[in-house]
Order: structure tokens, then sequence, then C-alpha cells
């Protein structure tokens, strides 16, 4: 095609056989340039714009590895795993189907060393809703229903792949007649199902520290764990046991350089398929939560925040740590900030990380809400949280809070309810009018 540069080719393959052919080819740099870029330590659009310019890749520097030239072939020691966010619950009437159009709003990238461990990673960071690879939706309620399900690509297909593995109502070989995805991937999945079978037997305090470890290795956070054993210990009593038992995750660069040459990159992720951390500690710093995945209503202008932040904080003189996983964005480029752990946003990983490097503190301020949420955790757990209180975060972002303070100090705001039924809905809609209606009643005071 006399392409010079790069381009994105979506290639169709054959379930049964290795026929394939070309969908589409996109010769411009998009958000999957990005994320191979980042996932493969490679700088594609800065090679791309040389190449172009005629310059031979024996004479352009990897920019990333600072030792090799572009000719020099990325090889990696890790795994990572791209889910794409769908937010198709937000539109009425909107097709759910998945196919060669783009659909999803953001993406994320989870890195392991295992596909298990970096699969449930990413699926957490979909949303934090998500536990990790497990039943989610309770709509698969008969086998025609969940059969229909995994028959057609949608966005709750991966759920319905693990309610069928985890209710043993369906084989591995039934769920690949059904869905053409390779026996590899079902088996992986197969796999981390069948560790919660194990641990289902056990409690806390039973429970053997290879299983605990096995777990771990394959993506289990503590909060899983915490919700498959019996008596149904805490998120804390788990991290406490493990911890105790000296089970914890080793720190690693992302070394496209196969050992060859010695990693010099500030790119860094956890994982517990390993032996040793490949850097020390960071011995203080300040951490800067991001924002996550793109997602309607939270874009482009939260990682501005944190990427600003961490620009303030070096101008400042300090040490700076991001925490973040969307491959799209700038606060995730290598040279922003002094250590990116391209991880997850949640209560244990940041603890993780500020535990390990003796952090100075946590900024949750600039990364939008899933950062906000995390506040009160972080502070409860110990964590020094800079600029606004935790408390004080928590009094706006709970609004039966709010409401109180405003009463308290006599400002107005509109009548509100908090609903869980259509009933309760429609009571308080007849109550309060509609937009335009004669029938509004007074605000609040």
């Amino acid at each position: 095609m006399k392409i010079i540069g790069e381009c994105n080719i979506q290639y169709a393959l054959h379930p049964e056989s290795l026929e394939y052919c070309i969908i589409e080819v996109n010769a411009r740099l998009s958000r999957s340039s990005a994320l191979a870029s980042k996932a493969t330590g490679y700088p594609l659009a800065f090679v791309a714009a040389k190449l172009c310019l005629g310059l031979p890749l024996t004479d352009i520097q990897n920019a990333v590895t600072k030792k090799t030239q572009a000719c020099f072939e990325p090889s990696l020691d890790y795994i990572v795993t791209k889910v794409p966010r769908w937010d198709m619950g937000k539109f009425q009437g909107v097709n759910t189907e998945i196919g060669s159009a783009m659909k999803s709003v953001g993406e994320v990238m989870g890195i392991g060393r295992t596909v298990e461990e970096s699969f449930q990673k990413a699926l957490r960071m979909v949303d934090p809703a998500i536990k990790g690879f497990q039943p989610r939706f309770a709509v698969f309620k008969n086998m025609d229903a969940l059969k229909k399900e995994l028959q057609t690509p949608t966005d709750r297909r991966v759920y319905a792949i693990a309610q069928a593995l985890h209710d043993k109502s369906l084989t591995v070989d039934e769920i690949h007649d059904l869905t053409k995805i390779d026996h590899w991937f079902l088996r992986r999945c197969e796999n981390i199902v069948k560790t919660w079978h194990s641990m289902e037997k056990y409690s806390l305090d039973d429970l053997p520290i290879h299983l605990l470890i096995e777990a771990k290795k394959n993506g289990y956070s503590d909060v899983q764990i915490a919700q498959i054993l019996k008596g149904k210990p805490s998120e804390d009593d788990v991290r406490n046991k493990r911890k105790k038992l000296g089970v914890t995750p080793f720190t690693k660069q992302i070394d496209t350089l196969a050992a060859e040459f010695p990693a010099d990159t500030n790119y860094l992720y956890m994982t517990y398929n390993g032996s040793e951390h490949d850097v020390e500690p960071a011995d203080s710093g300040v951490i800067v939560l991001g924002s996550g995945c793109y997602r309607i209503g939270s874009s482009i202008e939260f990682d501005w925040c944190g990427v600003s932040a961490i620009r303030a904080l070096r101008h400042m003189g300090y040490k700076s740590t991001m925490i973040n996983y969307n491959p799209e964005t700038v606060s995730t480029d290598y040279d922003e900030c002094d250590r990116l752990y391209f991880e997850e946003l949640s209560r244990e990983r940041v603890l993780d990380v500020y535990d390990r490097d003796k952090s100075q503190g946590v900024v949750v301020s600039v990364g939008g809400q899933i950062p906000n949420g995390l506040a009160l955790p972080l502070d409860k757990a110990g964590v020094k949280i800079l600029g606004t209180p935790a408390s004080m975060i928590d009094n706006a972002e709970d609004r039966k809070k709010f409401s109180n303070a405003l009463d308290e100090i006599g400002v107005q705001q509109p009548r509100w309810r908090e609903l869980i039924s259509t009933d309760s809905a429609l009571d308080f809609a007849a109550h309060v009018g509609y937009p335009g209606s004669s029938s509004h009643l007074p605000c609040n005071y």
C-alpha cells in the first residue's frame, strides 16, 4: 500500500482456520496507536513522523529506551490486556451489538505477568463497580437468555461467560461453539474461576498460603477474596493477613529490551507473578491520582488537571508519581512524571504504592469522580490526603450531607429526593411537578 510511517488495520480471522481478511485500513494515528506505543514502550507517532521526513529506522533513536534505534524490535516480558468501555446504557434504544464499527467511548490498559492477572485488572479499571471476572448482571435468568447473550457479541458477553463458568452450566467447548472465542482464552478464564471455587471452601483463618498466592497471581483483589471466603471478612482483614504472610506485590518496569540492555524507564506496574522488585522504593514524593478511562461526562479536562498538578509539583521541587491506566492521555506519557504506575485506581493498589514508596501524600482532587470516591477510604486507612480534607470532600459528594449543610446555613435548594423505585419517582414528580407546569412547589429552606 506504500504507506510510510504507520497505519491501523482491522483484521477478521476465521474461527476454524488461519484464513483472514482485512476489513479496514486507516493511515493515521489514533488511540489504538497510543495504546500500542505505551504497551510496547515504542514511540510509534514519533518514529512515524521521522520516517515521513525521510530518515531510516537505523538513524532514529527510541526516545523511550534511549539506548536502541527504532529498528530494534520491542521484546516483552509482560502481558497487556485492553478492554474498551461502552457507555451504551446511557442511551435509550441503542443497539448493544458490537462489530467492527467504533462504539466505545474509552479504553483501559491492564498490565500483568499472566493473562488472568492483567484481564482481571483491566475489567476493574473499566468501572470501579466491577470487581473482576465474575457474574455481574442478573439478566441471564435461564439457559436460553444465557446462550443468546453468548452467541451475539455485546458489551455484556464477558459477564455471560463468567456466569456460565461460575454456574458450571456450560463447558468451555460449549462456550467456544457459541462464541467462537479461541479455546486458549477460555481456558484462561476457566483458571480464574477454578481459583474462586477452591477458595469458597475456606475461611480467612484456614485459607492456605499457596491458595492466597494463587488468587493474587490470577488477579484477585482483596475485595474479591473477602467476598468469596466463608465468614465474609473485610477487605482490611484480607490485606492484613496477606501482609503478615509476606504476600505483597512486586514493582516491575515495563522492560522492552529483553534484558539485552539495562532498562532505564519510569514505566512501572505491580504484579504478584515475580520474585524481586525492579526498582528501589522512591522514598518520598507526592502521588497524583489520574482520572481513569474516558467516559461520557468525564474526559480530557480531568487529565489536563492531573498533568498540571504533576508539572506544578515538579516545578516546586517535589518528586511526582502518577497512578493511571488510560493509554490515551498525556498523564501516562513517559516524560511527564518521575514515576508512572500503570495501575488500578483502587484503595488496595494506592495503598500498595503509598506504603512501598513512603509517599509524602496523595492528591485526589484533580482526577474527577474516581479519585474523589477514594478520598474517604484512603483517609481512614491513614493516607495523608493533600488539599481539601477527605471529610469535606465527602460532605460535598454525599447529597444528604450537602443538603443538610445548606439547611443549616439557610441556603435555598431545590426539592429533591433519593429514589429507589419507579413508584417513588412518580410520587415525587406528582408533588413537585414538571418544568413549565404550574404545580411547582417552593424551595426548601
